[in-house]
């Protein structure tokens, strides 16, 4: 999956198990996780030093959240930014499994 065509995108790349998170041709941030029968557990995300303080971790969340809601299954957000980001987000809620 991908974002629109705005220069900053998040990427599935389900053979690395991890969602991510690109600036142009750079790789800003990631988020890896871990799937089960109807859930994905996202454990670790972060953001490159370089692409801190732009909000880019908001767009890795919601990014992935919204991929996994595409795919129909739950999320257990192990990863404390992610958990956050669910809590101010409450759109996000009915995703939450565990």
């Amino acid at each position: 999956m991908e974002a629109s065509d705005d220069p900053v995108r998040v990427v599935l790349n389900a053979g690395a198990k991890r969602y991510e998170l690109w600036s142009g041709d750079e790789l800003a941030g990631f988020a890896s996780f871990r799937t089960g029968p109807g859930w994905i557990r996202i454990f670790h995300a972060e953001v490159q030093p370089a692409f801190e303080g732009h909000g880019l971790g908001s767009r890795l969340a919601a990014g992935a959240l919204d991929d996994v809601r595409s795919q129909g299954i739950g999320v257990i957000p192990a990863c404390p930014f992610i958990a956050n980001y669910v809590h101010d987000h409450s759109e996000y809620a009915d995703l939450v499994r565990g």
